[in-house]
């Protein structure tokens, strides 16, 4: 079975893309996927500085989240927009778990896995600028992200009370990219 770990860049009280998130893997588990959903906010880590991992070692909580990273097959990822850009909460976690520890190959919680990108945002672009780094970023440690992507525009409005979403055909390619990452995913691991 594949197992797909979904998480955002926000640990926002009540995160758009969190939401958006929690839809995709939605979609991912009704496709026979394993998913575990976890917050940003639950893996607290310093800013990444190498003389503070030279001196400190790797915290507990990257440890604990680089681990989670490795027993995944795919990455189900949404995350607003900071000036044009993803967030730097998102920035810090990918370059924490990135380090190599002992004799572990490199980018080792990366290489060989998919990705889904999303993002979700109050303004009229929906984070979109963002992916693009976003995507970038992820294809350069080694990761295959989807062609596919999701950008939910007017995020203040577009949830229901039960974490879908009022227009049905947005609700529909969000679970179906979730749906895409688990086959996607299926077939890289049974390579």
């Amino acid at each position: 079975m594949v197992k797909i770990l979904a998480f955002s860049g926000s640990a926002r009280k009540d995160s758009f893309n969190q939401k958006l998130v929690r839809l995709a893997a939605e979609g991912a588990g009704k496709a026979g996927g394993e998913v575990t959903v976890v917050n940003l906010a639950d893996y607290p880590m310093p800013i990444f500085d190498q003389d503070f991992e030279a001196e400190q070692g790797m915290p507990e909580t990257v440890k604990a989240f680089k681990k989670l990273l490795i027993e995944h097959d795919g990455f189900l990822i949404a995350s607003p927009e900071y000036n044009s850009a993803f967030t730097p909460l998102l920035k810090n976690v990918l370059d924490w778990a990135s380090r190599k520890e002992g004799d572990e190959q490199p980018l080792v919680a990366y290489r060989g896995k998919c990705a889904a990108i999303m993002s979700a945002s109050p303004g009229a672009l929906g984070g979109l600028r963002g992916l693009v780094f976003l995507r970038m970023l992820l294809a350069n440690i080694g990761i295959v992200v989807l062609p596919g992507q999701f950008a939910l525009t007017h995020a203040g409005q577009a949830f229901l009370t039960n974490g879908t979403l009022s227009d049905d055909q947005n609700n529909a390619t969000v679970l179906a990219l979730g749906a895409e990452l688990v086959k996607y995913s299926s077939k890289l691991k049974a390579d």
